[in-house]
């Protein structure tokens, strides 16, 4: 197996984090997007929309990294990251879908002003990722995990972007139950850390409260 990933890309790191969860050996290959790697004919074969993470495995190149989850929880018959149950699958397609809509909206799309200095609402960034945090807040109040008892690809899919959220000028100081997420989610064996940047919250100078989270 070989995944395509950007370390600055929060898609990215979901993948590889997944990857690693799982046990699974594979070939990191890092895609300079600065250079415009990700728009290179070569690549564009792999992912016809220019983006990170790709997961090759078997002569099958896997795009968009929801689909990678999975692509692995299926390959590996990994049902207690993706049930087989209609309930239970109906309930991690939920978090999919928000991964791939409000999240990006929200959190990442804040992220991407102060690391990528993107043309962005960056206020209006803000706001939706305090409105879906509030929300992940509440689900995570049951049993401590989006979709299940337990961990599944819905809280892998949501980590990345949520735990640098702080890069994005998006604080998480009133998230109690999103900080213990996290933390349970880094204490899985397996679990690779997603590099903080020095943007946002985590710029210097900033309020050592601010750094101190997730």
């Amino acid at each position: 197996m070989k995944l395509y990933y950007s370390p600055k890309s929060g898609h990215s790191h979901r993948a590889r984090l997944f990857l690693s969860l799982l046990g699974v050996r594979f070939e990191l290959i890092e895609v300079d997007l600065a250079a415009r790697q990700h728009k290179s004919a070569d690549f564009l074969r792999l992912n016809a929309f220019g983006q990170v993470p790709v997961l090759e495995d078997d002569g099958i190149a896997i795009a968009d990294s929801n689909a990678i989850l999975v692509y692995l929880a299926q390959k590996f018959g990994r049902t207690d990251w993706y049930p087989e149950d209609a309930s239970g699958a109906a309930r991690v397609q939920r978090w999919l879908s928000v991964a791939a809509g409000q999240l990006v909206q929200g959190p990442a799309s804040a992220r991407l002003v102060t690391l990528f200095g993107a043309k962005i609402d960056a206020q209006a960034a803000i706001d939706r990722a305090h409105a879906l945090l509030a929300v992940i807040e509440t689900e995570l109040e049951q049993t401590g995990w989006l979709a299940a008892d337990h961990p599944t690809i819905a809280d892998i899919a949501l980590y990345s972007y949520v735990a640098r959220a702080p890069e994005g000028n998006v604080g998480l100081d009133a998230y109690l139950r999103i900080q213990a997420w996290l933390e349970r989610i880094e204490t899985l064996r397996g679990f690779v850390p997603f590099a903080i940047h020095p943007v946002g919250h985590y710029a210097p100078g900033a309020p050592l409260a601010h750094l101190a989270m997730a």
